[in-house]
């Protein structure tokens, strides 16, 4: 797997998957200049998965997750005001939050992305200077994570739960078949 993610293998372990290695690759997830959240969150699963070195028959499963406010890409934050930031920005909003996957088998590259939209409730000043305290922001997509403290502030969404996640799992498992991983036993 091309992930160091945590929550990716918590995901993949819950449609019966471990992978036999982890190979995160070490690419530049810098935006291009002027690019949209969802070219660029496919671009970054391609990128990691020609990144991965694998044999002809091994099979590389990468994703990116990137969260969408209108065309600006809120990454991963760096310090807690940067996340604080990024949080007064979705508070009370609706954003996007896309996830492409990349599987790569051979010479051969399957990918899709899912796109969820995610309503915030308004964030009170305590709400906020609380969720940072957890340090639960840190290394994540527009600085939340649904799957811990953050998922009480999240009232609705649309679309894929594991998506948000960071691993939308009907369309990685179809991704997977397509590449020859029965979904019944073998691992990837």
């Amino acid at each position: 797997m091309g992930s160091g993610s945590p929550r990716r293998r918590e995901l993949l372990a819950q449609i019966g998957l471990t992978p036999d290695e982890i190979r995160a690759p070490d690419i530049d997830e810098t935006p291009a200049r002027g690019e949209l959240p969802r070219p660029y969150c496919e671009r970054m699963a391609r990128e990691k998965a020609a990144a991965v070195t694998a044999t002809a028959d091994e099979v590389v499963l990468c994703a990116d997750t990137t969260v969408a406010l209108g065309r600006r890409i809120l990454g991963k934050p760096e310090t807690a005001g940067e996340a604080a930031e990024f949080l007064l920005k979705l508070s009370g909003r609706r954003h996007r939050v896309i996830t492409a996957v990349a599987v790569k088998r051979g010479g051969k590259l399957w990918q899709r992305s899912v796109e969820t939209i995610v309503r915030v409730k308004a964030l009170s000043d305590r709400e906020i200077n609380a969720y940072l305290a957890s340090d639960e922001w840190q290394g994540k997509a527009g600085a939340y994570g649904i799957q811990g403290r953050f998922g009480a502030y999240i009232p609705w969404l649309q679309g894929s739960f594991t998506g948000v996640v960071g691993l939308p799992l009907a369309e990685t498992a179809q991704l997977l078949t397509a590449a020859g991983i029965d979904l019944n036993g073998e691992t990837a």
